[in-house]
């Protein structure tokens, strides 16, 4: 009977080790492969840019940085490729789209989470959803039929005698009505991370609704709205089609808001076709798109300083 029963509490012992085991083994390999994975998201970035400087290598030898950077002669049959027109065209419309998105995601997000009833939620999530599914060319569509024609005939008249509106501010319109779904679905879930303890402790010492949003919920949240502006520009930065539709693809450096434009998605959008048959034209258009990488890479390095910042000096 002692021997029996000291085989079956070997056999338990052996078989719970070989269990402790497995689970080791299968914990290393999830570790292992999860690793792995996050290694190949940071190589992913680091192949495009090597891929994108490789390509556009061609041009950055026949010409210097700063040429390429601060010209204005765009003359592709002559081999000159100034780039200064394409990058204040992006920032014109990047910031006037964020110009018209922001306050209204902001002060839409705070009105979903802190006043709304729960009827209201049930049209405008859809709703929002619905803008946020629907493809650029919608957008752009919509863009042409609308905004140009409004600002042709109802927008440009005050300030001159005439424009086809075609222009930065049609082009920031868009854009920005493209980036609100998104800026607003992310500072919903930037005000949701706020415990509801801290808005009722506020409104017991008598604070308002708004005074408990402006004092507590931005406060606290304050690096999350820094994060996703940050997120909706880069964003902004690279949309292609809905820009192409309404900016004019005027190569020059807009003055106002009323005059066309050219980013930098659209130059690449309508020239890569032609391009194919001349190597420099081609090494342009890539370093075109290096210029992009690189301006959205430095946004997001720039809006991680902030945040860590921000996060210390609230956080002391």
């Amino acid at each position: 009977m002692w021997e029996f029963f000291s085989r079956f509490v070997m056999a338990r012992l052996y078989k719970t080790d070989n269990m402790q085991k497995t689970r080791i083994i299968k914990d290393k390999t999830a570790q292992a492969v999860m690793f792995a994975l996050t290694l190949i998201s940071i190589l992913m970035v680091v192949v495009m840019f090597v891929g994108l400087y490789l390509k556009s290598a061609p041009v950055l030898e026949e010409r210097s940085l700063w040429k390429l950077l601060t010209s204005s002669e765009w003359r592709p049959m002559k081999g000159e490729f100034g780039f200064l027109p394409f990058i204040a065209s992006t920032l014109w419309v990047t910031f006037v789209a964020i110009l018209i998105a922001l306050p209204i995601s902001l002060l839409t997000a705070v009105f979903l989470t802190e006043y709304a009833k729960s009827y209201v939620k049930k049209f405008v999530f859809p709703a929002l959803d619905i803008l946020a599914a629907l493809p650029s060319v919608i957008y752009g569509v919509w863009g042409v039929l609308v905004i140009v024609p409004w600002i042709s005939k109802h927008v440009a008249p005050y300030f001159m005698d005439f424009s086809t509106g075609y222009t930065v501010l049609a082009a920031g319109i868009v854009l920005g009505v493209m980036v609100i779904p998104l800026l607003v679905s992310l500072f919903i879930e930037v005000f949701s991370s706020v415990s509801m303890e801290l808005r009722e402790c506020s409104l017991a010492l008598g604070a308002t609704r708004w005074q408990t949003t402006k004092k507590v919920l931005f406060r606290r949240t304050y690096p999350g709205i820094i994060a996703a502006t940050v997120l909706a520009i880069s964003r902004a930065m690279g949309e292609t089609i809905a820009v192409l539709m309404v900016c004019g693809c005027v190569i020059g450096i807009p003055n106002n808001f009323l005059d066309p434009c050219y980013p930098i998605p659209a130059l690449i959008a309508n020239n890569y076709g032609e391009m194919l048959s001349m190597p420099m034209y081609e090494a342009a258009l890539m370093f075109a798109a290096l210029i992009l990488f690189f301006v959205v890479l430095v946004f997001n390095l720039i809006s991680r300083i902030v945040l860590y910042r921000l996060e210390k000096r609230l956080g002391s």
